[in-house]
């Protein structure tokens, strides 16, 4: 049994290294504030360079730069297209409203509802600005608002030819290998942040306290279902493995977590907000839960058929 389990697996892989190949990031489809329909950033158009920023209304050094975002989008509008897409995590529209009003972004605003993009660009943490030439190539990624960004953008708007840059981004064949192993059999998967019971204190207080709740019961629901298979993975954005190690020191944890490497299965199971447990069967979902005020509430769930 074993065996064959084994040979279904490298059976898998083998199919997606034949089948891989990169995700666009222009053809990523994006959400709209006010509409349903989604846009890509290939929908823009017009053959002139763009500037991406992504970003979260939590993220402190996000709202530090808006206002130089906003001052180079006055500046540059004419020969590039600004876009400021929202990374979608632990969000609200009227949290996205109200920065849009406070620093009266005049830019596109979209979301990135599944993470596709963030995954496709390497992002590893906000903010994130990323320059893409007229022919639809990455050429400049930064954390940092300051000069050498400036530098590149009056290039690009002069019209000069900028050379290809590298990302961190995973090609599809290291996706589906770090994805495979949890697409087989029972599982419990539980996904939260390192950052989030302390880094969201000020700006999301009732975020924070539901994953320090959350955290701090999951040894607790461990020990009460004992027989199944859990693991927890957190997000890996601003996260390395010493956060990880200090993580798991704090809440003692039984539980084996795992950096997310890439956001691949925070992608492939469409997670939004944190902290949430699945169950999943052969890469199912099955149950998902996000609200751990009640345990013995979270407990009936995963125990139901």
């Amino acid at each position: 049994m074993i065996l064959n389990r084994l040979c279904l697996a490298v059976l898998l892989l083998l199919c997606l290294s034949v089948q891989a190949k990169p995700l666009d990031y222009l053809e990523v489809q994006l959400g709209q504030l006010d509409s349903k329909d989604t846009v890509s950033l290939a929908d823009l158009g017009t053959g002139k360079p763009t500037y991406i920023k992504l970003w979260a209304t939590w993220c402190q050094p996000c709202m530090a730069q808006m206002p130089h975002f906003e001052a180079l989008q006055q500046e540059f509008k004419d020969k590039l297209n600004f876009v400021a897409v929202n990374i979608n995590i632990n969000e609200s529209r009227a949290q996205i409203d109200e920065v849009i009003a406070r620093y009266k972004l005049s830019m596109p605003v979209l979301l990135d509802n599944e993470g596709q993009l963030a995954q496709a660009l390497g992002l590893v943490g906000t903010p994130y600005s990323v320059l893409v030439n007229g022919d639809g190539e990455l050429v400049y990624t930064s954390h940092e608002s300051d000069a050498n960004l400036e530098r590149f953008l009056g290039m690009l708007a002069k019209g000069q030819k900028l050379h290809p840059a590298a990302t961190e981004a995973m090609d599809e064949a290291q996706q589906q290998a770090l994805l495979a192993p949890w697409l087989q059999g029972e599982r419990l998967l539980f996904f939260t942040a390192t950052w989030c019971d302390w880094y969201l204190l000020d700006t999301r207080p009732e975020m924070a306290k539901q994953c320090k709740q959350a955290q701090a019961g999951l040894n607790g629901l461990q020990q009460r279902l004992a027989n199944r298979s859990w693991h927890g993975f957190v997000n890996h954005l601003w996260t390395d493995g010493q956060a990880l190690s200090e993580f798991n020191q704090l809440y003692a944890m039984q539980v084996p977590f795992s950096v997310d490497s890439g956001g691949v299965l925070f992608t492939e199971f469409n997670i939004r907000s944190i902290p949430t447990l699945l169950r999943l069967k052969d890469g199912k979902v099955t149950a998902r839960i996000s609200d751990f005020s009640d345990p013995e509430a979270v407990i009936r769930q995963l125990s139901a058929e």
